[in-house]
């Protein structure tokens, strides 16, 4: 959603997964839709080498870097009587350690061209349940996204003295294929917790405002909520 938002914009992407093939396809598929320039990075950023991978084949690429998209994200749910180390690991360090890790790794390269007046982006994707009470058990999912806030509060305070401004977007349920094929007793809940619009999200406006925060150089630490008002759902 936010690669097709910035290649609609003439901006040049690189985007990176696990599984290679889909990853390459998805990249080819996205140059030729815009007409635009999207290049494939494979790797797992659930660990360090994975990172540390990453962050070496963008240089092998590119020296300077104008915005990071920390999208890593894993979910698990599991009864809170039982619920495993394995379970609370995977999640964490996906979704927090990865984040922090990577941005930290990349903050030079982000920073080389920065200015006041034309700073670098961090964009975060935390979620609604780092915020709200999550409708399923997913306790570390929601920890860890709780975590993503934190995190970009005291990012955008340190990398603001390298001219990098550092948001979060939480979104709440957006019609992805992976939401597609989740079975109704999934869907169902996800979609009555939604408010107005009454509706799943759809992938432009998910990129529609990726694009707003990198546009608007005044922003900074701030956690935007994009989840048709989900906290106002009535009694």
């Amino acid at each position: 959603m936010i690669a097709a938002g910035f290649l609609a914009n003439g901006v040049k992407v690189y985007i990176t997964a696990r599984k290679e093939a889909p990853l390459i396809e998805k990249a080819k598929e996205l140059s030729e839709k815009f007409n635009g320039e999207c290049i494939a990075i494979p790797c797992d950023l659930s660990n360090m080498e994975g990172i540390q991978k990453l962050a070496s084949d963008y240089l092998n690429h590119e020296d300077s870097l104008d915005i990071l998209v920390n999208n890593a994200g894993a979910a698990w749910g599991e009864p809170y009587e039982n619920f495993s180390e394995k379970g609370w690991d995977k999640v964490m360090d996906t979704n927090v350690k990865s984040m922090f890790f990577l941005t930290r790794d990349l903050t030079p390269t982000l920073g080389k061209n920065a200015s006041d007046d034309e700073p670098s982006r961090v964009i975060n994707i935390g979620s609604i349940d780092g915020i709200n009470v999550p409708i399923f058990e997913t306790f570390s999912y929601s920890a860890s996204k709780a975590g993503v806030i934190g995190l970009t509060i005291t990012a955008a305070r340190d990398l603001a003295r390298h001219s990098i401004r550092v948001c979060t977007i939480a979104p709440g349920i957006f019609d992805t294929p992976l939401m597609q094929l989740a079975p109704d007793k999934i869907r169902d809940p996800l979609l009555e917790s939604t408010q107005f619009p009454h509706r799943f999200g759809q992938p432009s406006e998910f990129g529609q405002l990726a694009s707003h925060i990198v546009e608007n150089s005044y922003l900074n630490g701030e956690t935007i909520r994009l989840d048709s008002g989900m906290r106002m759902k009535p009694r």
